[in-house]
């Protein structure tokens, strides 16, 4: 939704929103000269704003009961989903769209400054802020018509788009309070993937097996780290945190590539990212020298603090699966380090269904503690508490707090690694965290 706020101011149109609570990305936006309230009021709704002039955007995350949404809908406002403006926005463009239950955000952006340092200035909007670009709005270059979007599977709202490259990362059950199964999830990735344009291009991850389920022909090329494919890597070396491989394509092979970004959950989307930027036609040894000058993106294993007694990472991993390939990342780069992570669970829907897929993964940590779940759009479920997670858990060092207990458990604790996980508002102790932790290595 940010991004789409500064898309349109940067288009010249006033914007405001409500948001649920203030965070550093709103007080940004506000900086920006984009008027943001966290009151539901209606009051609050500016007067300049009418049925004739204004678009009103809705995220699936607001409730049908806000006064506000209703005092719009009861005066005609024109309305859309946030998946219908990025549709509108991109369908008339040369669209790369990257679809999956993890791993987008981070795609997308690696995507975009890949094309960007091998020349081709796209735009992007982005689940996340670039480190790189210092925003998760990218404007595109002069008479560029390349944009990268993320495509989300929520609500089906990747149906909107119709890309000329399509990405599918993965398809983990996820969204079930939506979808109803684990098959209907699968069938609406294989008619995003159907929606591509005539001589559109597919790119999935090895593992995704969506092809039996196409209600239309394609041809999708394949990318993997693990096994051969039509993008994979062979040679892998991991030196001093840093990655070095050889990187085989369909058209050529480039030997003694390096990635600094760390994590192999990174190094495999990268595999992706970089296939993507080739398919859309960026030279592959300038996209493989831009992998080494790739800095990440906030809350995906976004490393916070990096010292030989303390290493802090903060990451979005929500999903069963998320959490295990985040997990396995942190352990392999530090190797025999006791890893502390700090886990708050998002959607009553989601810890009901896959409560001991969360509690298997958690498991592989030194050390858990699991907090209150972050409701977000839902309301709370009868016996669905953070509880159901910690009692089907194996790992004896585990403790249930909130979110309110944590600085005081940072004070009285010490980490080797220590990781914050979660999609919610457990975002807010990333500053926190940091600020105390370095204050216990400058006392």
């Amino acid at each position: 939704m940010s991004a789409l706020a500064r898309y349109a101011k940067a288009m010249g149109k006033n914007v405001a929103g409500y948001d649920l609570t203030a965070s550093p990305l709103t007080k940004k936006l506000e900086a920006e000269g984009i008027a943001v309230h966290y009151t539901d009021d209606i009051n609050q709704l500016p007067n300049s704003f009418v049925p004739a002039n204004t678009l009103v955007v809705r995220t699936p995350a607001v409730p049908d009961n806000l006064n506000e949404l209703r005092a719009l809908q009861s005066r005609s406002f024109k309305m859309v989903k946030r998946s219908q403006l990025l549709g509108m926005l991109t369908n008339n463009h040369f669209c790369i769209a990257v679809a999956g239950t993890h791993g987008k955000t981070s795609v997308s952006t690696m995507i975009t400054h890949l094309l960007h340092q091998s020349g081709n200035q796209a735009g992007a909007f982005l689940g996340g802020i670039s480190n790189n670009f210092e925003s998760n709005l990218v404007l595109p270059g002069p008479e560029c018509n390349l944009v990268v979007t993320e495509a989300d599977e929520y609500d089906r709202s990747f149906l909107y788009l119709h890309p000329s490259i399509s990405v599918v990362t993965a398809v983990d059950p996820d969204h079930l309070d939506i979808y109803g199964t684990f098959d209907k999830l699968r069938e609406a990735f294989a008619l995003f993937v159907c929606n591509i344009v005539p001589d559109g291009k597919v790119l999935f991850h090895k593992r995704v097996n969506l092809m039996h389920l196409m209600p239309c022909n394609v041809s999708p090329l394949c990318y993997s780290v693990n096994s051969k494919a039509d993008f994979y890597i062979s040679e892998l070396k991991i030196e001093n945190g840093s990655y070095r491989f050889n990187f085989h394509t369909p058209y050529m092979i480039i030997n003694d590539v390096v990635m600094n970004y760390p994590g192999r959950v990174n190094l495999e989307n990268m595999i992706g990212a970089a296939s993507v930027a080739i398919l859309a036609g960026a030279d592959p040894m300038s996209v493989c020298k831009a992998i080494a000058t790739f800095k990440g993106v906030e809350r995906r294993f976004d490393v916070r603090i990096k010292t030989d007694k303390v290493v802090y990472i903060d990451d979005y991993a929500h999903h069963p699966r998320e959490l295990e390939a985040t997990i396995k990342s942190v352990k392999e780069l530090f190797n025999g380090k006791k890893v502390c992570g700090i886990f708050q669970p998002h959607l009553f829907s989601r810890t009901n269904d896959f409560a001991e897929g969360f509690a298997a993964s958690l498991d592989l940590l030194d050390k858990a503690v699991i907090l209150d779940i972050y409701p977000a759009r839902e309301l709370p479920m009868p016996g669905v508490t953070s509880k159901m997670i910690y009692d089907l858990m194996k790992l004896e060092d585990k403790l249930l707090m909130s979110i309110d207990q944590v600085p005081q458990f940072i004070r009285d604790n010490d980490f080797d690694v220590l990781i914050t996980l979660g999609a919610g508002n457990i975002d807010r102790l990333v500053e926190p965290i940091s600020e105390l932790l370095t204050a216990k290595l400058n006392p």
